[in-house]
């Protein structure tokens, strides 16, 4: 016998927080936007009990939550949790479902503010569904994420820094989301502009990021050279007994040395969008 209904929420996000309520187990989520994608990892994370989720999506999708510091750090987690997986496809994907143990339930999405969601606990359909993308699953390849887990990110800058440094990172980090420089203020202009707050090396904040996967040093030495150029940073030289000297970090304008933590990125974000290009 066959069974359907249907859901018309306020939002993606209120269809997905439903389904995967209603999920007991695993759920597999085929073809969600870059949009649906960033909701749904969201909703894992803040879930107590999620179920485990295998998200199967394009590659373009996956490289924008790459692209996403706050986003893939935040998959990473999940995935080291063992509650979510990320594989990529080559195939073109133009459903979008997600397939519980019971129901197949397929989601549509006609703008930003209206999502409907269309779902069957029929049991020969169901079952073909499963068949159909678990196989497509078994084919695709895991992504890599090339991101550290979110956790790792603080516990380990409070342990080489200390507490409060990391603490300014995290507020620093959540407040860049509220502006966009072209993508400078990026995690790793951020630890710059954290380090040179605390007056620390360029060595030890971009050696503490090559080793936990945030970025390379040579990525973290790029991005110096720009916010000097740019008038956010300003360097001394730090002697030591052995080779060169290394490299103090030191916020360059007075408007940043002023600033709260919280206004950090905003005054940042100013300075960048006046820089001459």
């Amino acid at each position: 016998m066959t069974s359907t209904s249907d859901q018309v929420g306020q939002s993606i996000t209120e269809n997905l927080q439903k389904i995967l309520a209603e999920a007991d187990e695993s759920v597999i989520a085929v073809g969600l936007d870059e949009n649906s994608t960033r909701e749904l990892i969201k909703i894992v994370a803040e879930s107590e009990e999620p179920p485990n989720v295998r998200l199967l999506a394009e590659e373009s999708v996956l490289k924008w939550v790459r692209d996403d510091f706050m986003l893939a750090s935040t998959a990473a987690e999940l995935r080291e949790a063992d509650v979510l997986e990320l594989r990529a496809t080559g195939e073109r994907l133009d459903d979008t479902l997600l397939v519980t143990e019971e129901m197949v339930v397929s989601l549509l999405t006609p703008n930003s503010e209206q999502s409907a969601a269309l779902a069957t606990d029929d049991e020969e359909f169901a079952a073909a569904v499963r068949e159909r993308w678990n196989d497509l699953w078994e084919d695709s390849e895991a992504f890599d994420l090339r991101t550290p887990a979110y956790s790792r990110v603080t516990e380990t800058l409070s342990e080489e820094f200390d507490s409060a440094m990391e603490s300014d990172f995290e507020t620093v980090l959540e407040a860049v989301e509220n502006v966009d420089a072209a993508g400078e203020l990026d995690e790793v202009g951020v630890s710059l502009l954290v380090a040179a707050k605390y007056e620390e090396l360029l060595y030890d904040i971009s050696h503490w990021g090559e080793t936990i996967g945030v970025a390379s040093k040579a990525t973290f030495s790029r991005k110096k050279t720009l916010f000097e150029e740019q008038g956010l940073l300003e360097t001394e030289k730090v002697p030591i007994d052995v080779g060169r000297p290394r490299l103090r970090l030191l916020l360059a304008d007075e408007r940043l040395r002023e600033a709260d933590t919280e206004e950090l990125s905003s005054v940042a974000h100013e300075m960048l969008s006046a820089a001459p290009a």
